[in-house]
């Protein structure tokens, strides 16, 4: 008898994204924000089998995407026997409700994808519960609709004891999830607490502290195992740190040990709850002695990852933190390319260790100053 396979089956998604004029410049979809979709689904376990990319005006008010683009995602997913449809950009309650029940599958927007993620890699305490307050924030509006059978609550055919003003299943889940997100932020309220204790600490210690930004993937965990001789997991997928890693770094020039942090990746159209809930976190950035900006420069956008990461720094109220751009994989350039040139920055490769005494002298640097 044939062994059984006991390997998850992986979920088969169709991408959507929408390119419209009358949207914000930064929500709109590209052919760059559809390539990275399909590796955040990749992360998140699932096949992409389809891209399909509308542009037109404006957004449809009701089901986001146009009624033909609709028409041709339903053919696709009945054709490629897919489970989901994962659009590109953010939608509301209403249109996602919209879509699902046109298309006869769940529909996942960006930024519930990037929640699912999250939810999957969070390891330590502290990142669980940030990545649970963000979830519960996202789903308070996206509540209405999730309970159809209250529909059955209204009319003279409602049993007895639910007619009149009785409080409905929708009204008690709201109420319930506001209580959770108060005692998670309550939770993360005393991680700051902790946080500001070992701030002062280290402030009266006068241990310098260095943190790594970047846009995700960009190789911050390989520049940390680089200048640390550590040996933290480091992947080639989007978002494979999400629980800040600190090792002490010996700097012979300073004559010193500095502490040198690892953060969250960040990413185009960041859903903003979890910006909020991992301020927690990130708002170690405010405190540091140094940024370290890692920049992929192998990357065809870099510079267009570079700007989401400045505008997420300034979000995060950091920008009058000292910053040194470190532009990484600069051996993974064609031969003959011209490498970035900055005043505020190094090339280097944490992979083969090139620039890296470059990148350590430059750090000593900025913190003599």
């Amino acid at each position: 008898m044939a062994l059984q396979d006991l390997t998850p089956k992986r979920e088969r998604a169709v991408l959507a994204g929408l390119n419209a004029a009358s949207m914000d410049a930064a929500e709109r979809s590209t052919d760059a924000s559809m390539e990275e979709l399909a590796a955040l689904v990749d992360t998140a376990g699932a096949d992409t089998v389809a891209m399909v990319l509308q542009t037109r005006q404006a957004p449809a008010p009701r089901s986001f995407l146009g009624a033909g683009k609709i028409r041709e995602i339903k053919e696709l997913v009945a054709a490629q026997e897919c489970d989901l449809v994962v659009v590109d950009n953010e939608l509301s309650p209403s249109q996602a409700r919209a879509m699902e029940e046109e298309l006869g599958v769940r529909v996942v927007d960006r930024s519930g994808l990037i929640l699912d993620i999250f939810a999957q890699r969070a390891a330590t305490k502290e990142g669980r519960l940030q990545v649970e307050l963000a979830q519960y924030q996202y789903l308070l509006p996206r509540l209405t609709g999730m309970w159809t059978h209250l529909k059955r609550q209204a009319g003279t055919s409602a049993p007895i004891g639910t007619r009149g003003p009785g409080e409905t299943q929708l009204e008690t889940d709201r109420r319930h999830i506001r209580r959770i997100i108060q005692n998670l932020e309550a939770d993360l309220e005393q991680v700051r607490r902790v946080r500001s204790t070992q701030r002062r600490r280290r402030e009266k210690n006068a241990m310098p502290m260095v943190a790594l930004v970047g846009y995700t993937n960009a190789g911050k965990s390989t520049v940390l195992n680089r200048l640390t001789r550590s040996d933290i997991p480091a992947n080639d997928r989007l978002f494979d740190t999400l629980d800040t890693t600190t090792r002490r770094l010996w700097l012979a020039d300073l004559g010193r040990e500095v502490l040198l942090s690892d953060t969250v990746g960040f990413i185009r159209k960041l859903p903003t709850h979890l910006i909020e809930a991992f301020k927690a976190t990130l708002e170690e950035l405010r405190y540091a002695d140094l940024l370290l900006h890692v920049i992929d420069v192998s990357a065809p956008d870099w510079e267009e990852q570079a700007d989401v990461t400045d505008a997420l720094i300034r979000e995060l109220g950091a920008e009058q933190t000292p910053v040194l751009r470190v532009y990484n994989k600069c051996d993974a350039l064609p031969p003959l390319t011209e490498l970035p040139r900055s005043r505020d920055g190094v090339c280097i490769s944490a992979r083969t260790g090139e620039g890296v005494d470059e990148l350590l002298s430059r750090i000593t640097k900025e913190l003599l100053t």
